[in-house]
Order: structure tokens, then sequence, then C-alpha cells
């Protein structure tokens, strides 16, 4: 490796280039154990007989070969499969990926369901693959205590994943089956199998084998066509991104003065217009520039980037946004007075407000982490967060939504820091000791041999309350954010939960809201102070009792209607039938009804339309005996389609619902002779 590629294309020469030997820990484990093969080697042969064990499969004679030969058993390629599948999708699930359908939690359920899908080809039935954990703890445990650590979370997200899995193999085999029977040809075609693929998430080459099985084929250009017209679509979608690094081509670093300072002077280093390096820029031009210092924070982590201005005798610039582009801040956007040039000395200016409402939220954040693993498990990782000056978000992994009662214990941690009001420290350590400190570190991340670590929070058995590293701006105190108030969560992915919160003024407004809305209750139910839940409990129990004999009453008046209504029956092609509209009548209600009209008119086909408002509700049922040659949920889908609406159903009953338009009495009008020609 000697090179890393930018997206303009350009090679920019690493540090330290390097060769990738490919020699890890199986091929190492082959050389020292002198065999030939990844799956011959002491770990992998202990995988395969489990998973034989587990799925069932018979290996009797292969490995009464193998003893013979005194040689390791040569296990099924499938077999392989699912011990390899069940080694990667354990440590990933482990180290906190979630299957999902976008980026590496989509890497993940592609591996699971295809190491399922090689299972179901040794035989496996029913769920299998998450019962290879407790080999795999017996063979890598020792080294890898997160394996027994979350034993029970990785064995729930296989599980799950497998029987999700099944019941997407049981959608896309209908799908296919109803695709099969209208083939005309032998080529099941491309459209079909990337729809199958790409909306059910049916493996192709499970498609390909069904095919086969039938004497057929798969279109495999037309798929290949429909997968690449896929990509582009996702290239399209992600056009409207700003490409910082095709634009800005600077030497060198900006210099960050922000942790320390809202002000600062800088010298403009470069600016571009239109996508083009300029010397100058003046009023009402839209701009990118760059400083040799800034105190602005480009957005990074999570955190948003500063807003503010640049000024000085020839003019000023409101800056919009920070980002960066490698080492570059680039501050993002417009002169709003006089001009700026090349070289100029500029004061550079954040929005103080903004930038300590930011930092608030920031710390927040990370208090927030902490206590989520206290009340939640150590399982729970960041998946994603925003910090800005209104709110702060913060995703991560967990399989179940938080309880009530767990939110307002995150809450009562959190505020428990805050008020303890404690100094906020930040250190320059390498990564060794970064990590004997204790600091938490994401997933997937990239760290350089130094790392800003930041603590903050009571110090428990030698350890604050949060370690992690961060190169944000944070509060100088705990204390600084005032007030901590979660407003949101829920669920935002597979395995991943959302939650929001504000701090300090945000969350006095936020309190402020809930007490008024409480306030106004308590006048509204005509309770005292700290007695509304009462009175709203009484309420409610009233109102469930009066709905109780609303419906009572709703039966009785329903059995009366049916009864009037049992002299609009006529024969209609030989069967007994009514047809009516009933006014002022919801979809419950014409329900009760219609079940008091079956109940005094057997062997009949009834068909009954209720008014409420501009809303129409249909029901229709057929005496088991006309279902031969007429079906209710014929009759709903034709009336539904004349009116514009939805509705089918079962031979012998079904439901809709239309619209109110003019057509409703025409067709209900001309229902007698459709009726009658079936």
């Amino acid at each position: 490796m000697q090179f890393n590629r930018t997206a303009d294309g350009v090679l920019h020469p690493l540090p330290a280039p390097s060769v990738d030997t490919g020699m890890g820990l199986e091929r190492i484990s082959a050389v020292l154990q002198h065999v030939n093969s990844n799956y011959e080697i002491d770990l992998f042969q202990h995988l395969l007989k489990a998973a034989a064990e587990i799925i069932g499969l018979d290996t009797t004679e292969i490995e009464a070969a193998a003893k013979a030969a005194n040689k390791p058993v040569d296990y099924p390629a499938s077999l392989k499969v699912v011990a390899d599948h069940a080694r990667s999708c354990c440590f990933l699930i482990a180290d906190g990926v979630n299957p999902s359908n976008e980026g590496r939690g989509y890497v993940l359920r592609r591996i699971i369901r295809r190491a399922v899908r090689h299972g179901n080809k040794l035989g496996a039935t029913g769920s299998f693959f998450y019962k290879m954990l407790q080999p795999l703890i017996e063979v890598m445990g020792a080294a890898y205590p997160e394996l027994e650590a979350n034993k029970v979370r990785i064995e729930a997200q296989l599980l799950k994943e497998e029987e999700q899995f099944a019941k997407t193999l049981e959608q896309g085999l209908k799908l296919l089956e109803g695709e099969l029977a209208q083939l005309k040809g032998s080529v099941i075609p491309g459209e079909v199998v990337f729809k199958l693929y790409d909306t059910y998430g049916f493996p192709t080459d499970l498609t390909a084998d069904i095919a086969r099985e039938r004497d057929l084929t798969i279109d495999e250009a037309g798929f290949e066509t429909e997968m690449a017209a896929q990509r582009q679509r996702a290239r399209d979608a992600g056009k409207f991104a700003i490409d910082y690094n095709s634009i800005v081509k600077v030497e060198g670093e900006t210099q960050f003065e922000g942790y320390e300072t809202t002000q600062a002077q800088g010298q403009i280093v470069a600016i571009y217009k239109d996508g083009e390096q300029v010397d100058e820029v003046v009023e009402g031009d839209e701009a990118l520039i760059v400083l040799n210092q800034t105190p602005f924070y480009a957005e990074s982590g999570g955190q948003i980037g500063d807003t503010g201005l640049f000024k000085n005798d020839t003019g000023i610039f409101e800056v919009q946004d920070t980002k960066k582009s490698g080492g570059a801040f680039v501050h993002q956007g417009i002169v709003t007075m006089g001009s700026l040039k090349a070289t100029q000395s500029v004061e550079a200016i954040v929005k103080a407000d903004i930038r300590a409402a930011t930092a608030r939220n920031h710390s927040a954040t990370h208090l927030l982490h902490a206590a989520l693993r206290q009340v939640l498990g150590s399982h729970v990782q960041q998946k994603g967060s925003l910090v800005a000056s209104e709110l702060l978000r913060f995703d991560f992994a967990n399989d179940q939504p938080v309880t009530f009662e767990q939110l307002q214990e995150i809450e009562r941690l959190v505020n428990a820091e805050v008020i303890a009001n404690t100094e906020v420290t930040t250190e320059l350590l390498d990564i060794e000791s970064a990590k004997a400190k204790g600091a938490m570190m994401l997933f997937g991340e990239k760290y350089g041999d130094e790392v800003r670590v930041l603590s903050m929070g009571s110090v428990i058995e030698e350890k604050n309350f949060s370690i992690e590293l961060c190169g944000g701006i944070h509060v100088k105190r705990t204390g600084d954010i005032g007030l901590f108030k979660i407003t949101s969560e829920g669920g935002v992915a597979a395995g991943v939960r959302r939650i929001e919160a504000v701090t300090g003024s945000k969350a006095v407004e936020v309190v402020q809201k809930e007490n008024t809305e409480l306030h106004f209750i308590e006048g509204i139910v005509k309770a005292q102070k700290g007695q509304a839940l009462d009175k709203v409990a009484s309420l409610a129990e009233h109102a469930s009792s009066l709905q109780k004999q609303i419906e009572q009453l709703n039966q009785k008046l329903a059995n009366f209607q049916a009864a009037e209504l049992l002299s609009q029956v006529q024969t209609v092609a030989g069967r007994s039938t009514l047809i009516t509209t009933v006014q002022n009548m919801d979809a419950k209600s014409l329900r009760n009804l219609h079940d008091g009209v079956k109940s005094k008119l057997d062997n009949a086909v009834i068909v009954l339309a209720g008014v409420e408002g501009d809303k129409v509700s249909l029901i229709a049922s057929v005496a088991k005996d006309f279902t031969a040659s007429i079906k209710a949920g014929d009759i709903i889908k034709h009336l539904a389609t004349e009116l514009g609406g939805k509705g089918g159903g079962k031979p012998d009953l079904a439901q809709g619902g239309a619209p109110l338009n003019e057509k409703f009495a025409s067709v209900m009008a001309d229902l007698t002779a459709w009726i009658e020609a079936k």
C-alpha cells in the first residue's frame, strides 16, 4: 500500500508505505500445525464438527476415512461456509454491528443469510445458526471474552435474523411461484430476479437453484442490467453533496484555535467561488474561504460546524457552515459587505451563544452515552450522533425500546453529574495510554498515534463517569450544562434506537411547556394541583363504561334496524338478496348491523353501504351455497373500484371503503343487475 486516492482522483503518498502479507491467524496456524488448509486447523475442525451435529449431518464415513489416513476431516463446502460465517457474524455482533439494510449491517445480514442458505442445503430445519455461538466460545472465548459477555445478545440477534429470513424466503417463494405460473418460455426475466433480490432479500442463487429444479434458467444479463441501474440511481442520489476534496486544494493545514477562544485573527489562504479558486470575492458572492488559523470548529464527530463572520477594513463575510477538506478548514458563506481578497487578514468571530449551546449538548451526549451503558448494559455502542445548538441526537445499539423507568434513571444519572459540577479535562495521549485509561473507542473508527481524551463526571474507583476520545468542543465544568432533559426515544433501524434531548435553557423550556400543559389539564378536569392523574384515570374509567353502554345501545339499534331491512329483501338470480344504503353509520356500526341482518336472513347475499359524512363503508356476505358463482370479495372489489376506494376479502365475507361521490347512487342502483349477471 503506497497511496491514498482522494475523491478528485489524486494519489497522495502514504507517510509509511506497507506490505499486506495476508498472514492472518488461520494461515499462521496452518503453518504451525502442518496442514494445508485453513479449515484443517484445530479451531475450524471444532467448529465444523459442531456445525455438523447442530444441523444433523451424518459425517461418520468421512471422519472415519480421515482418521484412517491420519488427516484432518475434509468436511463439505457448505459446512465450511456455515462454520466460517458463524465466526464472522458472532464477532461482528459482539463489536456492536447489527443486521440492517445499509452499510456494514447489510453486509452482516447477507453473511447470515448465506450461512442459513448453506445450512438448509445440508438439510437443516428450523433455526440452527444461533447455536453456533457456543462452539465458537469454546475455542475462542478465552482470547475474546466479549463473546461470552455478549452471549445473550448475539444469540438473540442471530435467531431474530434467522426467523426473519425464514419469512423472507416464504414471501419470496410465493412471489416466485406466481411469476412462474405466468412465465412464457424457459427463462425467468432479469427484472423478476432483481425484484426478488432487491425488494424481498431473496438470494439470487436460490432463484437459480429453483429454476434449475424446473428445467428453467434465469436471465443473468437482465439481472446485471437492473443492478447497474440501481447503482447509478445511488450515485445520482449522492451528487447533491458538496465534495470539498474535489474543490479545495490547499497545501498545509489550518491551525485550530477554537478550544480556548471564539475570536481570533487569521490570514486568508485561499478563496473558491463556483468551484474555482479566485483572488477576490465581492458583496453577494457565495464562496469557500480557507484561513491559516481559525477559531471555527469544522463539522466532525457528529458536532455541526460553527457559524459567525469574518471582517476586516474591506468587507464582511458571513460564515454559514464550517467543514473539513483534508487538513484545511473550509468556511462556507456569503460576502455581505464590501470585498475580501486572498492573503488578507481577517478577524474571525464565532457566534458565541450558539457555540456555548452546542458545547452543552456535546458534553451531555458523552454523559448520556455513559448513563446508557450503566442502565442498559455494556453492549450499548454509539451508532451515530448529531450535536447542534438546539438539540442532541444519539443513536445506539439496543434490541429493545428503552422503558419509561429506564429513561428516568438515565436522566437522573446525567443530571446528578451536572449537579456535581466536576471539571471537564482533556489530555493528548498515545493510543495505548488512552486504552489503559479506559477511554471508549468506537468500532470502525480510525485513530492516529496521538488522541484527545476527554474525561468528565464523578470519579469512581479511579475512573471518571465518562472517558471518551473526542476532538469536539465541550463545557469547562459539567455544571455548565445546566439541565438535561430527554424529549424522545424510538427505533431508527433494526437493533438501533435513538434518543433526542435538550440542555440548558432549551431544557427549561421543555419542562415549563410540560408544566403548562399539566396546568391546563388540571383546569379542564377540575382537579386540585397534584391530583390530575387520579382525576384523569377516573374520567377514563367513566368514559370506558359509557362507551360500553353506547355499544350495547348500538347493538340493540342494529337489531331493530335489521328487522326493518328484511322487508327490502328481493330475489336476484334465484338468490335471496339484500342491497341497501344506511345513513349516518360508520364501519363498526355497519358490521353490527350486518351481523344482525345475517342472523335473521339465512342463505342470502347481503350488501350494505354505510354513509357517514364524506365516507362510505362497505360490507358484503354471501352464503356458502352461492360462493361458487358469486363471491363477497368480488362484490366489494367491484364497488370499491367504481367508487375510487379500496376493499376485498374472502368469498363469504368482505369489507371496504370509498369516498362519497356523485357516482355512489348510480353504482348502488346498478349493483342488482351486476349481481344478476353472475
